[in-house]
């Protein structure tokens, strides 16, 4: 099979969504946290579910699109070094993409807060209710987020330093509108 020049386009539109609900819901579960309890924290805590299960959801595609479509080689002129961090990079990422929404959703199972996708499906409890291994959870969801938090701000100054200082087509495999 042919090497593309492209990442395919389920691919490139699948990796968007999820960018996007990444963007979303790190933020949002930064603020929710130092807000005292009411109505709005409680209807930001759901939102910041659904878009941790969602993300769950969108992965299952991404890694089906990654695991039967070739991907693009690395640009001729990237150093060694960089491909092999590029390469684990990746692989962090994917492996954070699950374990921070599942360990969201063990801790409010272990803290006892249901999830209801949308507010219209429970999911059911990962755990039983053990206050002490939701805090557990808690401090490893955290630990977690802010792995990704990193790793996706490294990996937007990668694709940033490829397309404004190295002038190559790293960004443009996975932004269509950059194609030169």
């Amino acid at each position: 099979m042919k090497t593309p020049e492209h990442y395919a386009r389920p691919a490139v539109v699948v990796h968007w969504l999820i960018a996007i609900l990444v963007l979303v819901a790190l933020p949002l579960g930064y603020y929710m946290t130092d807000l005292s309890l009411s109505p709005r924290k409680l209807q930001l805590i759901s939102w910041h579910k659904w878009i941790g299960f969602t993300v769950l959801l969108l992965f299952i595609p991404r890694l089906i699109v990654r695991l039967t479509r070739p991907v693009p080689v690395p640009v001729t002129t990237m150093p060694g070094w960089q491909r092999i961090v590029a390469s684990i990079t990746h692989v962090v990422l994917y492996v954070l993409m699950i374990a921070v929404p599942v360990t969201g959703w063990l801790m409010s199972s272990a803290k006892g807060f249901p999830v209801v996708y949308l507010g219209l499906v429970p999911l059911p409890d990962l755990v039983g209710k053990d206050e002490a291994l939701g805090d557990l959870l808690k401090s490893v969801h955290e630990v977690l987020t802010s792995g990704l938090l990193t790793l996706v701000g490294l990996h937007i100054a990668a694709a940033l330093k490829h397309h404004i200082i190295d002038r190559d087509e790293t960004l443009a495999r996975m932004v269509p509108l950059l194609k030169r």
